[in-house]
């Protein structure tokens, strides 16, 4: 885990300690995002240079982030090409948080290997990165700082979620299974907690980062045997986190060996926005000495195969 904090930390440099930001904050914030990567090369390429043969890819929507001197994005999802009412429908979502670079590579990496395997059996809609401006500019947050992961809710201000939503209710109704592919990183304690708490005029609370593979299963549907079956699959490529000393993974009480609960829907998280019998969050850590982002990348594919398998009594 990530080492014990400095006994006080320095303040984020934007905004006043104990007041929530407002616009000035906000402009403040984003002027100082720049890109680091490319979504149209590390995303759109691949692709729509190598879709799986049983499948399609289509544009879902476009973020349109003019109004503050940034470009559009497109949004791309792939679906099964012969999808029939009478399989199971798996959904998987990537990238939610932008930076969490596995949640979108390891997406890319079970379509481009593992989607063909499966394209006889069950339904699959897949969207692999929902954030394409955080992929580029390795952040949690949409350039209005808002955090997608918090806003999967009707009427939601983030577009990213919005459009994501959307695009799940028009082509996957009814769905079984739902893998939602996420990392954390030490950048949590490092940028993003601390501007959070800037951000709502809060104190910032500290956790430790876990040195390993964990999932975070929903509290109303928390089925645990399924969870196991992903930890159990996990481990043989990447290792498995630990609690804290006080039973805690990120302060939320262990369930299982590396297995948390959130409420999903009173969260606003993406987790949430179906009916799915069986739901998870993956988190990876891919900052640990003890793993590779290859590990990290096989990491999400080995959970949404394994997913699979579990949904169909293997």
């Amino acid at each position: 885990m990530q080492a014990t904090p400095p006994p006080t930390l320095t303040p984020y440099p934007i905004g006043t300690p104990g007041q929530a930001w407002g616009a000035p904050e906000r402009a403040a914030w984003l002027a100082r995002q720049r890109v680091q990567r490319s979504y149209a090369d590390e995303v759109l390429a691949p692709l729509q240079a190598h879709p799986p043969a049983p499948a399609e890819c289509f544009e879902y929507g476009q973020l349109d982030y003019r109004h503050l001197g940034l470009g559009t994005y497109p949004l791309m999802a792939v679906r099964s090409r012969d999808w029939q009412a009478g399989r199971p429908t798996v959904l998987v979502t990537g990238g939610v948080h932008g930076y969490e670079t596995s949640g979108v590579q390891g997406a890319l990496l079970w379509l481009r290997r593992d989607f063909a395997r499966w394209s006889h059996e069950v339904n699959v809609l897949v969207l692999p990165a929902i954030s394409p401006w955080g992929y580029e500019t390795i952040n949690r947050w949409n350039p209005e700082a808002l955090d997608p992961n918090r806003l999967f809710k009707p009427d939601s201000p983030s577009a990213e979620a919005h459009l994501a939503m959307a695009c799940v209710a028009a082509h996957a109704p009814q769905v079984d299974v739902h893998v939602d592919l996420h990392e954390t990183t030490d950048s949590d304690n490092d940028e993003f907690g601390p501007a959070k708490a800037a951000r709502d005029g809060t104190p910032y609370e500290w956790h430790e980062v876990p040195d390993g593979f964990y999932v975070v299963g929903d509290t109303a549907r928390p089925v645990p045997a399924f969870q196991q079956a992903l930890i159990e699959a996990v481990a043989r490529v990447t290792p498995i986190a630990e609690p804290d000393p006080q039973g805690c993974i990120i302060g939320s009480p262990v369930q299982a060996h590396g297995v948390i609960h959130y409420d999903f829907s009173a969260l606003g998280l993406c987790g949430g926005i179906t009916q799915a019998r069986f739901t998870t969050t993956t988190e990876v850590y891919p900052d640990s000495p003890r793993t590779t982002p290859a590990a990290c990348n096989e990491a999400q594919a080995t959970t949404i195969n394994r997913a699979i398998e579990f949904l169909l009594g293997r």
